[in-house]
């Protein structure tokens, strides 16, 4: 990479950053083209010239977010503790900017993609922690995806973390004996 591309890499790095840290603390109406321009210490019409406008640049932090997210959320597969552990280690650092995020799909397009696209990479990813318990696909495979993916739900997190209190060690247990007691190979008969 020469260094001009290198260069352009880096402005657009540091606008999709400065963007990323505004939005995690504030609306998305709130945080104008100018406030994320001063933030990297760019122009509003560098802004323009790299992601279009505000719609683009929110399209552009939603896939940095999204890489970020996959990169972190590397567990073994069948162990419960450990994949609560990266779970938590995640929302923890980035819990409380998805919810505002998640609040604001009906308003900001860019956040209701990142919300579509961000259930499709949960999917997965409880596909391939709980491969080991999960039934062959069909009806039965969709109802243990459904019950892992409620065990593991962000807004599960907010509330036992921030609407309940509980410390990071209690809501770890409470995921934990939530997705133990989740045993899909059991019949509904037994």
């Amino acid at each position: 990479m020469g260094a001009r591309a290198a260069a352009v890499e880096a402005t657009r790095t540091r606008i999709m950053e400065a963007a990323a840290g505004l939005w995690m603390r504030q609306w998305n109406d709130d945080v104008t083209l100018q406030h994320i321009a001063d933030e990297a210490g760019v122009s509003v019409q560098t802004i323009v010239n790299h992601f279009g406008g505000k719609d683009g640049l929110a399209d552009a932090v939603a896939d940095l977010v999204a890489s970020q997210t996959a990169d972190v959320r590397r567990a073994p597969t069948g162990d419960v503790a450990a994949i609560v552990a990266v779970l938590f280690e995640d929302y923890e650092q980035h819990g409380d900017a998805n919810v505002l995020w998640i609040a604001q799909i009906d308003r900001v397009p860019a956040a209701a993609r990142a919300a579509a696209h961000a259930r499709v990479q949960h999917r997965a990813w409880l596909e391939q922690v709980f491969a080991d318990r999960l039934p062959a696909p069909g009806p039965d495979r969709e109802h243990a995806l459904a019950l892992h993916y409620a065990a593991t739900d962000l807004y599960l997190w907010k509330l036992w973390r921030r609407d309940l209190g509980l410390s990071r060690q209690a809501a770890e247990r409470a995921m934990r004996d939530l997705l133990i007691s989740i045993d899909p190979r059991k019949g509904d008969d037994e």
